[in-house]
């Protein structure tokens, strides 16, 4: 892959945008699909933020800055899904927001949800529980062949928007499902990745992180619920925050819109360090973030075909998975010089995660590890 032109980020340059996260100083880090690299300007907002604190108390103006930030992220999450900032509550990770919404639902006995037997355990965990306690029934279907399956029993469509394992996309047909069933999309390896418009997809809603694409700290990260699911979503024991008038004591309600369903508590450090990792992402524009980690993952997939490697099938997204009879063993050697890739759990594949931040020397540092 050497000597390849890096020119899918046109108008930015990728050297720059690369030189903001410090790992790349020695690592190949290809794992965003667990973590995203952490920028430095991000560290340096969560260590301004606690060294504030720390210094001056966690008094008014500590939560007058945290309530500003909040408030700051909620728009920036909203502008990248193409929704309004009412439309948006803040999480503390994408299966929080899944949660939320398989307990908000009032689903009951009978009741099917609709899904995918390979799906994340951050979406599976909460619907095994979920068909437990409340006596829903889960079914399964391919993700591909998931809108044909819905059936006169079916209450809720559940999930990826990219597969975890494979980087293939959820059917463009759930968009009409999504008119008559609600759709909720586990949209952890979509949002920073890949372009969203959650009025496109259809979806009633949409959970994301904000540690993986978004380059922001762990514990972070959003719910998108689309206007018209709004009423039919009741809010999980919402406090403080989620309050419209906390001091109404019993009497107080929690808001009429997406914020009565924000997490509980999201610490200053930790929104500071979100926010600046956005803005790093964001000033180099998202269409050409998406467009050129998209165009690296498919050079990637392109090269690992020539060498003869078999890559799952995948759709236009940034998540790379080939197989591999020890991905442990091979994850761990490759490590050791230099490269960060995962092997997948239960399987024989490996999965590289490709972002703008990345070059054409990162593949090729794999691509050599695995010769």
């Amino acid at each position: 892959m050497r000597g390849r032109p890096d020119d899918t980020l046109a108008g930015v340059d990728p050297a720059a945008l690369r030189a903001a996260f410090p790992v790349f100083e020695r690592l190949a880090y290809l794992n965003a699909g667990t973590c995203g690299p952490v920028p430095q300007e991000a560290v340096r907002a969560q260590t301004q933020a606690a060294e504030a604190g720390a210094r001056a108390g966690r008094a008014a103006a500590y939560f007058e800055q945290l309530q500003v930030l909040r408030e700051r992220q909620r728009a920036a999450y909203a502008a990248l899904v193409g929704a309004c900032p009412e439309d948006i509550a803040l999480q503390t990770s994408t299966s929080e927001g899944i949660v939320r919404v398989l307990l908000g639902l009032g689903l009951g006995p009978g009741d099917e949800i609709l899904t995918v037997a390979d799906e994340h355990p951050g979406l599976l965990g909460p619907l095994a529980a979920a068909r437990e306690r409340l006596g829903l029934v889960v079914r399964t279907a391919a993700l591909a062949e998931l809108p044909f399956h819905v059936g006169p029993s079916t209450r809720l469509v559940a999930c990826s928007h990219v597969a975890w394992t494979t980087g293939a996309l959820a059917p463009t047909a759930l968009a009409e499902v999504g008119r008559e069933v609600p759709v909720l999309l586990d949209g952890a390896q979509g949002a920073g990745a890949v372009p969203v418009d959650a009025a496109a997809l259809g979806c009633a809603f949409y959970a994301a992180a904000g540690q993986k694409w978004l380059c922001g700290p762990v514990g972070t990260g959003f719910l998108y619920i689309a206007p018209a699911w709004r009423e039919s979503l009741a809010a999980v024991g919402p406090t403080y925050l989620a309050l419209a008038d906390p001091a109404s004591g019993l009497d107080a309600g929690p808001h009429d819109d997406a914020r009565a369903h924000d997490a509980s508590a999201l610490g200053l450090e930790a929104l500071a360090g979100a926010a600046a990792a956005f803005v790093t992402l964001a000033e180099a524009g998202w269409e050409t973030v998406h467009r050129r980690a998209i165009g690296l993952a498919g050079a990637l997939t392109e090269a690992l075909e020539g060498e003869g490697r078999t890559v799952v099938p995948r759709g236009e997204s940034t998540l790379v998975a080939w197989e591999d009879p020890t991905p442990e063993q091979t994850s761990e050697r490759l490590a050791q010089a230099g490269v960060i890739v995962r092997g997948l759990p239960g399987g024989m594949h490996l999965r590289a995660s490709v972002g703008a931040w990345n070059d054409e020397d990162d593949l090729q540092r794999l691509l050599d590890g695995l010769a």
